[in-house]
C-alpha cells in the first residue's frame, strides 16, 4: 500500500511521550530510526497555550501525535471530574491550535471508546458517536475527548488541515500506571494478584460481578496501528482500534492469576459499579487500511507482568 505522508526524515511530536501509550510511540518510531520531539511536563506545561505557542515556534515539529492526557478507571474518573474535563479539553485545544499556527503538516490525535454511548449496539461502529447517554463513570473524559475529535474535524473544514483521530480500545502493556485505585483494570488486577500472592493471600476482591465485557489491545500494537494511520490514512471520519475481540472481567481476572500464578480465590464485589455492560469496537475500518492487532491477550499479559516485575510504569508505592 502506497503511503500518504511519510513520517521517515520527518520531525515528530509525540505529546505524553511519559505515559504508556506516548512511551510506546516513541519505542516503535526509534524501531523506525526515528528520533521523535519531546518534552517533559517540566519542560512543557500543556495546559498552558502561551508555554504551548512557545515550544512550538522554537521546535517546529512537522508532525504531531496527541497522546498526551489524564487518564485513569473507573474510581478515577468518579474522584476527579474536573481534571479529567477540564486538563484534557486544555490539551487538546492548545496542541490543536498550535499545530495550525505553526504549519503542522499532519496530525494525529487520539480518543478513546469511551465516548460511545453506553448502551451502542455490539460491536460499536465509529457511526454510534453521540447517539445516546455516555456511561456516567468516565462521562468526563469522555467528552474531553470527543471535543478534541471535533476539534480536529473543525481544523480540517476550516483550514484544510490534515489533522485525523484514531479511537483506541482498552490500552494495557508496559508502562502502565499500577495505582492501586486510580490505574485501569489490567495493570490494578496485575498489581492486586502479585501483592496477593506474595502475602499468601486465600482471595482478591474484583469490583463489579465480574459479567461486563471488555477489550483489551497490547500497546505496541496499538502504536504500530497509529503509525500506520499516520502514514496510509487522510480524513475527517475518526477509526476504531481494537483487537476485535472480548472477554469477560471474570475471564479476565482469572488469566491474570494465571500468568502471575495466584492460587487462590476470586471475590467479586458487587456493591462495585460495573460501567458500560459491554464495550467491543468494530474494526473493520482500519482493517481495511492494512492494519491487524497480533498480539494474543496471554502474550501481552506476560510481557505486562515481567514489565512490572522489572519496575516499570508507575507504582504509587
Amino acid at each position: 500500500m502506497n503511503k500518504l505522508y511519510d513520517l521517515a526524515g520527518r520531525k515528530i511530536f509525540v505529546a505524553g511521550h511519559r505515559g504508556m501509550v506516548g512511551a510506546a510511540l516513541v519505542r516503535t518510531l526509534e524501531a523506525r530510526g526515528i528520533s521523535p520531539l519531546v518534552a517533559t511536563r517540566e519542560e512543557l506545561d500543556l495546559e498552558r497555550q502561551e508555554q504551548t505557542e512557545r515550544w512550538f515556534a522554537n521546535h517546529r515539529p512537522q508532525a504531531v501525535i496527541i497522546a498526551a492526557a489524564q487518564v485513569g478507571g473507573i474510581h478515577a474518573n468518579n474522584s476527579f471530574p474536573r481534571d479529567f474535563l477540564y486538563r484534557n479539553m486544555m490539551i487538546a485545544a492548545n496542541l490543536i491550535e498550535c499545530a495550525h499556527r505553526n504549519n503542522v503538516e499532519k496530525l494525529l490525535y487520539l480518543g478513546s471508546s469511551c465516548i460511545y454511548p453506553r448502551n451502542a449496539p455490539q460491536p460499536i461502529t465509529e457511526e454510534s458517536l453521540l447517539t445516546g447517554k455516555l456511561e456516567p463513570t468516565n462521562e468526563w473524559y469522555a467528552i474531553a475527548k470527543i471535543a478534541g475529535i471535533k476539534l480536529t474535524q473543525a481544523y480540517r473544514r476550516q483550514f484544510g488541515c490534515d489533522y485525523i483521530s484514531l479511537m483506541p480500545t482498552n490500552l494495557y502493556g508496559l508502562g502502565d500506571n499500577y495505582h492501586p485505585e486510580h490505574g485501569h483494570v489490567i495493570a490494578g488486577l496485575l498489581r492486586r494478584f502479585h501483592e496477593a500472592k506474595l502475602a499468601g493471600a486465600p482471595s482478591v476482591a474484583i469490583w463489579g460481578t465480574g459479567t461486563p465485557r471488555r477489550e483489551f489491545l497490547f500497546v505496541d500494537d496499538f502504536a504500530e496501528g497509529a503509525l500506520h494511520a499516520m502514514e496510509h490514512y487522510t480524513g475527517a471520519d475518526f477509526m476504531n482500534v481494537g483487537c476485535g475481540e472480548d472477554i469477560t472481567i471474570a475471564e479476565l481476572a482469572r488469566e491474570i492469576a494465571t500468568v502471575v500464578g495466584f492460587k487462590g480465590e476470586l471475590a467479586f464485589d458487587t456493591s462495585k459499579p460495573d460501567g458500560t455492560p459491554r464495550k467491543l469496537l468494530d474494526v473493520s475500518r482500519m482493517n481495511a487500511l492494512g492494519w491487524r492487532a497480533k498480539t494474543p491477550l496471554r502474550a501481552g499479559l506476560k510481557a505486562a507482568y515481567a514489565d512490572f516485575l522489572a519496575g516499570g510504569g508507575r507504582r504509587y508505592d
